[in-house]
């Protein structure tokens, strides 16, 4: 297929998923289904030009005076892929797999700018009600943070220690030019590629297979190398989810002490027991949902670890379609599942444990709102200084702008180059 072509069925994906209300994904699986002719390398163009228009969604819109799909994936074409818009317009008239030409006015709106007057949120590509909680967040900074966010992520490895070190991960994916990580002394990131760049598929590599890395985001091993286990801890994961922070403690442990991986969900539990056996980790105690299924962990845990439940916004890089979905009534419930996570937790801890908070979102409401809500609850809990954490993982001082108000630290793209996530320790008085 030729980008005409591409764009046409980006215009059809996009309004699938518009009129039907169903997950990016599930729209561009459909598409490939129904257009077995596509190849790979079309499919994955389609899906990046899809992506890329839920990325910006609000300042694309805010250029061309609507939000239609046409005008986001055009948007798309001109101001990310950089099309000329008349070569563009002769290109569609010229191929029958292809949208109408562009409009006069389509013409004059990509060769516009956005101007001066344009509303902060558009500019951060945010929606509207949140506005005031990325400005709380991130204060002057608060639009280049939301811009930030509506870029491409790149594709991140963790290094499993138990089976393997980074040059060889390094080595046995070189033919995908892997780097190391900025932070993680364990990651190997492959950054995101232009207009049209594939993924590199790297779960069908003989190292992934082997268990001599995980996929995961340099983010996710930064906070779950700030979570300092220990081996020969007793560490309770109470929201263990697919497992991926218990396989990185785990590895961390070296295999020593003892790990109960737990979550609420059975579903979302399922895929740590493959996941286990190929990384070779063997401390780790899977507890189904069951009635009292932790009831003898009371009192006895060194430290708990809880990835909450939350809105994601630290991965809308990933899934841009979940950033117009957002309402204020699901952050609400979030918020309040989060507190209720993290009073049930206390009784786990024994005297001088540490309880580790972590969400991959970008809200204050979901992260240093809970913390302080919580200390005002729980006096003898404080938390620890993420100074001493961070140097103590990784060697050197934190980033003085990662820290924040309620010692906790906060990492986004443009901090950190990864997923937005929050992480904050608090330590119970002896």
């Amino acid at each position: 297929m030729r980008l005409p072509g591409r764009l046409s069925a980006a215009i059809e994906v996009l309004t699938d998923v518009e009129t039907r209300k169903r997950p990016v994904s599930e729209a561009l699986k459909a598409w490939g289904l129904n257009n077995r002719f596509a190849g790979a390398g079309d499919r994955a163009a389609i899906g990046n030009l899809v992506y890329d228009a839920l990325r910006r969604r609000a300042s694309h819109a805010a250029l061309m005076g609507s939000d239609s799909p046409r005008a986001l994936v055009l948007a798309v074409a001109v101001r990310d892929w950089n099309e000329e818009p008349a070569a563009l317009s002769d290109s569609f008239a010229a191929d029958n797999h292809a949208p109408e030409p562009l409009t006069d006015d389509e013409q004059a709106r990509l060769v516009g700018q956005l101007p001066d007057t344009t509303a902060g949120h558009n500019l951060a590509d945010v929606p509207e009600w949140l506005a005031p909680s990325f400005e709380r967040a991130f204060a002057d900074n608060w639009i280049a943070e939301g811009q930030a966010m509506a870029g491409r992520p790149s594709l991140d490895l963790r290094t499993n220690t138990l089976k393997a070190q980074r040059e060889r991960v390094l080595k046995s994916l070189a033919r995908f030019n892997p780097v190391e990580t900025a932070i993680s002394p364990l990651g190997v990131t492959m950054p995101a590629g232009p207009r049209d760049a594939r993924t590199p598929n790297v779960t069908t590599d003989e190292g992934y297979l082997k268990g001599w890395f995980e996929v995961q985001d340099q983010g996710s091993q930064i906070v779950a190398l700030l979570a300092a286990a220990k081996g020969g801890e007793q560490v309770l994961d109470l929201c263990a989810g697919a497992g991926g922070k218990t396989l990185a403690l785990a590895a961390a442990m070296g295999n020593k002490g003892q790990i109960f991986a737990f979550d609420s969900d059975r579903n979302r539990l399922a895929p740590i027991y493959d996941r286990l056996k190929r990384n070779g980790a063997r401390n780790v105690q899977v507890r189904a949902p069951e009635p009292g299924a932790l009831d003898d962990l009371a009192g006895k845990m060194d430290r708990v670890l809880i990835d909450a439940p939350c809105t994601g916004t630290g991965t809308w890089r990933r899934r841009p379609d979940t950033k117009w979905k957002l309402s204020p009534e699901l952050l609400a419930q979030r918020a309040s599942e989060q507190a209720a996570i993290l009073d049930d937790a206390v009784r786990f801890l024994k005297p001088g444990g540490t309880l580790v908070y972590i969400t991959c979102s970008i809200l204050p409401e979901e992260n240093d709102d809970q913390i302080a809500a919580f200390l005002d609850r729980h006096p003898d809990f404080a938390s620890i200084p993420p100074s001493e954490l961070w140097q103590s993982a990784f060697g050197t001082e934190p980033p003085p702008q990662v820290l924040t108000r309620q010692s906790g630290v906060s990492l986004t793209p443009r901090l950190t180059q990864t997923d937005g996530f929050y992480f904050n320790a608090m330590r119970r008085n002896g």
